[in-house]
């Protein structure tokens, strides 16, 4: 499976962004679809799932904030992100949960105070 993430950018605290991800190659029905990131010097952290049932989670500091999603193809997952505040700057990553897909570039998301 090749995961390709997409979106991010410089935003102000505040801002919107939406993160696209793209999963190609053998997905098989029964998964969950999750989005990471990674702030400088930390450890990558899990974000948000979305299971192929649409039973969805996210970790405390995003709740309220962060909605994902998928697409009409079943192997499209996307991550708007309302009232982005500094805190949110890291690289994302989408992949399964676990992360048994090799991990693609990611995509930067900025947000200046």
């Amino acid at each position: 499976v090749q995961l390709q993430a997409s979106g991010g950018g410089l935003v102000q605290s505040g801002g919107s962004l939406t993160l696209s991800c793209v999963f190609s190659g053998n997905i098989f029905e029964v998964n969950i679809m999750a989005w990471y990131h990674q702030a400088p010097g930390k450890q990558r952290e899990l974000v948000a799932t979305i299971s192929s049932g649409g039973i969805i989670t996210y970790i405390d500091s995003v709740k309220g904030r962060f909605t994902i999603s998928k697409g009409d193809s079943k192997n499209t997952v996307f991550l708007k992100m309302d009232s982005l505040k500094p805190e949110d700057t890291a690289a994302y990553y989408c992949n399964f949960l676990p992360a048994k897909a090799s991990w693609g570039q990611g995509t930067q998301v900025t947000v200046s105070s």
